[in-house]
């Protein structure tokens, strides 16, 4: 199974997505780590990424996760996924993805940018990802303001991981 955890930046991805592998023995992904040197560059000079940029991004996630359903393997991808149309680039097999979406607000994300320290999204960016965003409405949706231990256990009980709960699924 693949667990994609999206939102925009400052939603708490990787730190969601690196707790719940860790509780559930997975392994996690960032999809930070997909993107070229030209997208780094450009966002870390303060200028949102467009399709044409994001297009190759997502092609190269994509092939990572046919790569790894095909190899029975249980995967934590953090990735903002804002926009329908690049969650179907990612999806390819429904029933063996599933999506995480950390909905939050503006002003929370923001605070969190200001606190964050070399990375190369920045907080003038964050606007434009709220512009594009397209909440899902085939998603596990979780208040990103509660602690990541609350996130966790909410998403494990959403997805019925039965191996991993003491109590009956939800």
């Amino acid at each position: 199974m693949i667990i994609i955890i999206m939102g925009v930046s400052g939603a708490g991805k990787s730190t969601i997505g690196k707790l719940l592998a860790k509780y559930l023995n997975w392994d996690f992904f960032d999809g930070d780590s997909f993107h070229s040197q030209a997208n780094i560059k450009k966002m870390s000079s303060g200028i949102p990424l467009n399709d044409a940029d994001r297009i190759p991004w997502l092609i190269e996630m994509r092939n990572a996760i046919e790569q790894w359903l095909a190899e029975n393997q249980n995967i934590i991808l953090a990735c903002s996924a804002l926009k329908k149309a690049y969650r179907h680039i990612l999806i390819t097999n429904p029933q063996n993805i599933k999506i995480v979406y950390l909905k939050g607000s503006f002003d929370l994300f923001a605070q969190r940018l200001r606190a964050r320290k070399n990375h190369f999204m920045k907080l003038e960016m964050l606007q434009s990802q709220f512009d594009v965003l397209e909440e899902p409405k085939q998603a596990i949706i979780v208040d990103a303001a509660k602690s990541p231990e609350e996130i966790v256990n909410y998403i494990i009980q959403k997805l019925c991981i039965v191996e991993f709960l003491d109590s009956n699924c939800i």
